[in-house]
């Protein structure tokens, strides 16, 4: 089971290079760097790219609006080339607040975007030129929604690799199965394993059915805060308000992606009450109401034995890449404990 991590957006520059090569030399083995409504996460990657010598460098996620195909092609072999073949492209649809409110742009047909755009990135990373119709972009553009001038044109550039691994942040039902189908990993949030399969088996499962055998091993990235020790428990809680403002404030009542899986994995009631409590301005509230039972299965905070205990669950439910936030300790040394009990597990 691989190890990652993820690293601040607004970190300075220089704290992030130096953590990102502690946890290089700790073993970890993919560091993913988040994009919201903050600084843009391609230039961290960068500066990365420049600082580390051996650990994957991925975006953690990119959304699918503010740029268009052709940039994040462009992006991604940019980053795969800084980093000599390191770089993982993760995609997110994001959602209707940051995209319509942060970027303008109207939140529409989230799943045959991301389709068309992963499409897009191959054939530019291929080299050839773009020429697409599809039901969100044509490239070129037809003359009458233009000057007429277009032209089909490829990368300049020789990329590192034709074959830039794509992981999709992904919840929706359709989203999942075809993220499962033509890409190379995927990022669920807010996982509790003994209950994955019973929200998203069946479009895994369908996805995975229609699979090409070349895209190789399903990654399925997942985990949550980690804190090792004999009071480790103590720390489960430092998830509340992350998972609060996801659950109750990442959309609107009827619209929030968060609450609909938080509700499929038996806690209606709860991601109700912690909606209305967050929609209300009463945070703490909001995360007060979150049950136990889901804040203490999507973490890993405990002892070594409930560690190697969570870390089975986490391997029963297919999941093959870890992706934590390290808490009450030493990143860098928690990380490479959860790496020693992850090789023994």
């Amino acid at each position: 089971m691989r190890i990652t991590t993820l690293l601040n957006y607004a970190t300075d520059p220089l704290a992030a290079a130096a953590q990102a090569r502690e946890l290089e030399a700790a073993g970890v083995d993919c560091i993913w760097i988040p994009e919201a409504y903050g600084f843009d996460g391609v230039s961290l990657l960068g500066f990365l790219a420049a600082s580390t010598d051996t650990v994957q460098l991925a975006s953690g996620i990119l959304n699918t609006y503010s740029r268009t195909p052709a940039c994040i092609a462009q992006t991604a072999a940019g980053l795969d080339s800084l980093s000599g073949g390191r770089f993982t492209l993760g995609l997110g649809a994001s959602g209707p607040q940051v995209i319509e409110g942060f970027h303008g742009m109207p939140y529409s047909m989230p799943v045959t975007r991301m389709k068309e755009i992963i499409s897009i990135c191959r054939m530019a990373w291929r080299r050839e030129p773009l020429v697409h119709e599809g039901r969100v972009f044509t490239l070129p553009l037809p003359p009458d929604q233009g000057t007429g001038l277009g032209k089909a044109l490829k990368i300049i550039n020789h990329p590192v690799r034709a074959d830039i691994p794509i992981y999709i942040a992904a919840l929706g039902q359709k989203s999942v199965e075809e993220t499962a189908a033509t890409t190379n990993g995927w990022l669920p949030f807010l996982v509790y394993p003994e209950r994955m399969d019973q929200v998203w088996g069946d479009a895994v499962r369908a996805g995975m059915a229609r699979r090409e055998p070349d895209l190789g091993e399903f990654d399925i990235v997942a985990g949550g805060l980690v804190a090792i020790g004999d009071d480790a428990a103590q720390f489960r809680d430092y998830a509340r308000p992350m998972a609060a403002l996801y659950i109750g404030g990442m959309g609107a009542r009827g619209k929030n992606f968060y609450n609909d899986v938080c509700r499929d994995y038996g806690f209606a009631d709860e991601a109700i009450a912690v909606q209305d409590a967050y929609l209300d301005g009463r945070r703490e509230d909001a995360a007060a109401a979150l049950p136990a039972d889901l804040i203490e299965n999507t973490t890993l905070c405990g002892d070594e034995a409930y560690i190697v205990d969570r870390l089975a669950a986490y391997k029963e439910a297919g999941v093959t890449s870890l992706n934590v936030n390290p808490i009450g300790g030493d990143p860098a040394q928690v990380l490479g404990k959860l790496r020693e009990l992850a090789e023994h597990a």
